[in-house]
């Protein structure tokens, strides 16, 4: 059952005061556009479900066609041949066998707790120095550009990760206490002999995938609105675009999606996930991440591909418009007055400054529902340097190996509802909120300071305030 409606909460409610542009607030018995971040894209359901909700007034086709790439997204594939043609084509390596292996409810996946813990959801990116002819980074000459920690039938994985943790503890000026912990990881039973010696490699932690379609839909000018690459404002922060390569368009374009905005649409990111994480071939990635020192051991014991391509457009073209289409959980507690005292607070730590607050979806996109939006995605989709605590030392096209996309907040605070767990930045390394605040740096140091000088109320209405989102 796909549900395309929802009931506004905020009948009946007074009006209140104070927004990041002063004016006053009042809620009407329609949905409140202040507190609905997504416009047409809001759910106002907060139960395990809230990241799987249908955008409203999508045409009838684009509903049938959310319901059939849902089920899709769901469906395990399996190895070829199969009797189920459409479905087959696994591997011969990869990290999952569904969509929903590392998007649980489509929301955002965990870091493994224990050294012996499998990778479900956590992948590694691997690259040597250098660029290839489009500006991506060079794949690892072995292993290829992903790490693939599982094998169809006989083949074991290329390699397995044992994450560990080192305890950082910390006190805040007011005495309080805090601990962060740092991951540590060791790559054991390389199934293809060593790396080379100057692999660089990187966690990526799945993300949760509400609201996608919207972030696509912001024009280009939009973006760039906050773009300071120079820091011509003078404040520290220096947001800038990553342009990377669209590979339908054949050209350089603005970097959208992925942890270091890598990836320029949601077909390349989907695409790039059945390549990467499912040894899958589509129309725009005809290849799988295997090396030509991988064919060459494998030989004869090369298992049969599912086709060319494996998934197939009508069944890529389905998830597509399914990630496209899902509904952003509207914002919880917004007339309280500690949501609103957290609020203000985080304005003034001018956590705003990256975490822009609202912006507007353009026009022409496919889905036209998504065309003139206003939305508070928390965001500005730009690169930022966060500093050597957080750095992987590893370029991405233009991203620097400390720099990182802004991520959305909006539905940061339903994560722990829908899929059981707090952990937080693109390893999973924070586990809740204050961690991954801690773990600021570089452009963030002003503002990671100044959370560390409030008081211990005042933090935890700032914090309070993010969960609301």
């Amino acid at each position: 059952m796909y549900l395309k409606h929802f009931l506004p909460l905020c009948i009946g409610l007074a009006a209140i005061s104070c927004s990041e542009d002063d004016s006053p607030i009042v809620l009407k018995p329609e949905i409140n556009q202040r507190f609905t971040g997504g416009g047409n894209f809001t759910s106002f359901d907060f139960s395990l479900n809230a990241f799987g909700a249908e955008g409203r007034n999508l045409k009838f086709q684009e509903s049938l066609d959310f319901g059939i790439g849902n089920s899709r997204f769901d469906m395990p594939w399996v190895v070829a041949p199969a009797s189920v043609k459409s479905m087959d084509g696994l591997g011969p390596f990869h990290n999952a066998i569904a969509c929903s292996s590392c998007h649980f409810k489509d929301g955002r996946a965990k870091p493994p707790a224990s050294a012996g813990e499998a990778l479900n959801g956590l992948l590694f990116r691997l690259s040597i120095p250098g660029k290839d002819a489009n500006g991506a980074p060079l794949p690892e000459p072995t292993y290829g550009g992903q790490l693939q920690d599982k094998g169809i039938l006989d083949l074991k994985g290329e390699a397995l990760v044992e994450v560990t943790y080192t305890e950082q503890a910390g006190t805040y000026p007011d005495g309080n206490t805090y601990s962060l912990r740092k991951p540590n990881y060791r790559f054991h039973s390389l199934q293809f002999g060593k790396f080379d010696p100057n692999m660089m490699f990187s966690p990526r932690i799945a993300q949760q995938m509400m609201g996608l379609g919207l972030l696509e839909n912001l024009s280009e000018a939009t973006l760039l609105e906050y773009a300071d690459a120079n820091d011509a404002n003078n404040d520290g922060i220096s947001g800038r675009a990553n342009y990377v390569w669209d590979s339908e368009k054949k050209k350089q374009v603005i970097g959208r999606f992925g942890w270091k905005a890598n990836t320029p649409n949601i077909k390349s990111q989907v695409a790039g996930a059945f390549n990467g994480d499912m040894g899958l071939t589509t129309s725009l990635f005809p290849k799988t991440d295997m090396t030509d020192k991988q064919r060459k051991i494998l030989g004869s014991n090369m298992p049969p591909n599912g086709g060319e391509p494996e998934v197939i457009d009508v069944i890529l073209d389905d998830i597509v418009t399914y990630t496209t289409a899902l509904a952003v959980p509207a914002q919880r507690d917004f007339d309280k007055q500690h949501i609103l005292q957290g609020k203000q607070i985080f304005d003034r730590l001018d956590c705003i400054k990256c975490h822009r607050p609202k912006m507007k979806t353009g026009t022409g996109h496919r889905i036209k529902s998504l065309d003139n939006q206003t939305i508070r995605p928390y965001t500005d989709m730009l690169l930022h340097d966060m500093g050597e605590g957080l750095a992987d030392n590893r370029p991405d096209f233009l991203a620097s190996g400390s720099e990182w996309r802004t991520p959305p907040l909006w539905g940061i605070g339903m994560i722990p509802t829908v899929n059981k767990h707090s952990f937080l930045l693109h390893d999973g390394r924070a586990r809740n909120v204050e961690e991954a605040i801690l773990w600021h740096g570089g452009e963030a140091q002003k503002a990671q300071k100044q959370f560390k000088d409030l008081s211990k109320t005042d933090r935890q209405l700032l914090i309070d305030f993010v969960n609301s989102l």
